[in-house]
């Protein structure tokens, strides 16, 4: 089982973009998921994270400026990004909890999608 974002790019400051983590393979269930990002020569951060039942939070500083969705069905998060900065600048990673068939809990985690904040 991996997880996959996708989504980043070069975006003009103020602007919008959205951000895709899907997972594939031999899934039994998808618990937490969540998006942390990480700036150089900064530590990684928590974004947002989102519960299997939807239930959803925000770190502080793009608090207010994300959205974090989910789709079961499609085992698939979402990061709506609105009003974007420069120092919003980072590589955005998807984190997921997966619980396997036999019950055991294993962590996810993609390779991350780069987000360029022009000013």
């Amino acid at each position: 089982v991996q997880v996959v974002e996708s989504g980043g790019g070069l975006v003009q400051a103020g602007g919008p973009l959205r951000l895709s983590c899907a997972a594939s393979g031999s899934i039994g269930s998808i618990s937490n998921m969540a998006w942390s990002r990480q700036a150089p020569g900064n530590e990684r951060e928590l974004v947002a994270i989102i519960s299997a039942s939807g239930i959803t939070n925000y770190g502080g500083s793009m608090s207010g400026r994300v959205t974090i969705s989910r789709d079961n069905a499609k085992n698939t998060m979402y990061l709506q990004m609105d009003n974007l900065k420069p120092e919003d600048t980072a590589v955005y990673y998807c984190h997921a909890r997966h619980i396997t068939g036999g019950g055991r809990r294993v962590e996810l985690w993609g390779q991350g999608t780069q987000v360029t904040v022009s000013s």
